[in-house]
């Protein structure tokens, strides 16, 4: 049995009757509704002051012990966050946390008397550790500590960089009445957010195999998505851009699988549409040629296990989620998980090659959005340090990207926060 820690509603609203914490406080006569401060860690105005409440908690249920654990900020707001959304006596009434001069939210007691017990929890969960949070908002906070974030100068690459001396204060020009411009106090603009912007075309690597042989190989900018298909006069009218599948006599000499293939390939119609929308990639069968497909590795698919699904003709079929790879991303990151699978394989015109040979296959095209290897790359390398590395993500209009181990997680972090925002807004 772990410690017995306290009910956070009742603690909650103890904490707003003394009013020590500062920014923490009552907003209505009646007692029901109060405000909690909810500033980014990486605003350069940011103090100690704005999270003592949520180093509060942390104490209080047992997950911080000063002076004798390492201060975790992230962790405090998210457990805190996570123990506020827990309970159905509670909601959000008003989310200011991007208010530039006072970010803090509303929250109120739905529930007459609902925070009045004093009973315990006895929950044996007190280190707040295995808590999961209900969203990751806000979560690239002070990941970064204390830094103050400069920009660096003319001709290095972008990137985030250490600034030597602390930012000026506002002061009052001697001459002028007026006042030096203010310190930029927003949080740094993510720099992998342009991979959930709809307008901004993924590039793909598509590889063609015959019988196992490597036949086409092309890396495309696809601003509707592309369609993989057996013929140039299939179809020119259909959205995508068209990719054609290669004549196999080039690349096999048994006439009796060219004639195959080749039957195979003149029966895809207007071809296999791929494309991106929001955060999956989806998949369309426009002819009569069986597709099906899987999520393999980058340089071969596991050929013990069955296809993910078959796609559905004239039909949308989703066939990758980028924010479970994100969210399994950061877990690879941390040690915890294994690396993300990030590559679509497609065997066309035959069942999926289940424990057997997949180069026995007559035509597998292998399709890599590659952003998304420039992402697992640059874990790969920085994943397991927190020395500073330069890699090249890939995305459209990007330059190289110089980042610790530390800022690049709290800015995939930062994207799944975006992405479940997103998916609230569709639902």
């Amino acid at each position: 049995m772990g410690t017995p820690k306290p009910r956070i509603l009742p603690w909650l609203r103890l904490q707003l009757d003394l009013g020590q914490l500062e920014g923490v406080a009552w907003v209505d006569e009646g007692r029901t509704r109060f405000r909690i401060p909810w500033k980014h860690g990486l605003r350069q105005d940011a103090q100690q002051e704005d999270f003592r409440i949520f180093q509060a908690w942390a104490e209080a249920s047992g997950a911080y012990a000063p002076g004798k654990d390492k201060e975790d900020r992230p962790t405090w707001k998210r457990n805190f966050r996570s123990a506020l959304n827990r309970k159905e006596g509670l909601r959000l009434v008003d989310d200011r946390s991007k208010d530039p001069v006072d970010p803090h939210k509303i929250y109120e007691f739905v529930t007459p008397g609902v925070g009045d017990s004093p009973e315990p929890d006895m929950s044996p969960d007190t280190s707040g550790r295995d808590s999961i949070p209900d969203t990751h908002e806000d979560i690239l906070e002070e990941l970064l500590g204390d830094m103050i974030l400069a920009t660096l100068p003319d001709g290095d690459p972008p990137g985030l960089a250490v600034a030597p001396e602390p930012p000026p204060q506002l002061l009052l020009s001697p001459c002028l009445d007026i006042h030096a411009p203010c310190p930029d106090l927003a949080p740094p603009k993510n720099p992998l957010r342009g991979l959930l912007v709809p307008e901004d075309e993924w590039e793909f690597e598509v590889t063609v195999f015959y019988r196992g042989r490597q036949t086409f190989q092309q890396t495309v900018f696809c601003p509707r998505g592309l369609r993989l298909v057996g013929s140039e006069a299939e179809e020119q009218t259909l959205p995508g851009q068209p990719i054609r599948l290669p004549d196999p006599e080039s690349a096999l000499t048994d006439q009796g699988v060219v004639g195959y293939v080749r039957r195979v390939l003149s029966c895809l119609g207007g071809g296999l549409a791929l494309w991106r929308e929001g955060q999956r990639l989806w998949a369309r069968r426009l002819g009569q040629c069986h597709t099906y497909w899987a999520m393999g590795e980058e340089l071969l698919p596991d050929s013990r296990h069955g296809p993910d699904g078959e796609v559905p003709k004239n039909k949308d079929g989703s066939v990758f989620d980028l924010r479970p790879f994100v969210a399994d991303l950061i877990a690879f990151i941390e040690g915890s998980g294994c690396s993300p699978r990030y590559t679509v394989w497609f065997c066309m015109g035959e069942a999926w090659p289940q424990d057997q040979p997949w180069v026995k296959r007559l035509v597998m095209v292998k399709v890599v959005p590659t952003c998304l290897r420039a992402l697992l790359d640059m874990a790969r390398v920085g994943g397991a340090s927190s020395l500073e590395n330069t890699v090249d993500l890939h995305i459209s209009n990007s330059q190289p990207l110089s980042l610790t181990s530390d800022q690049y997680k709290a800015f995939l972090q930062d994207l799944v926060e975006d992405m479940d925002c997103q998916a609230m807004g569709e639902a």
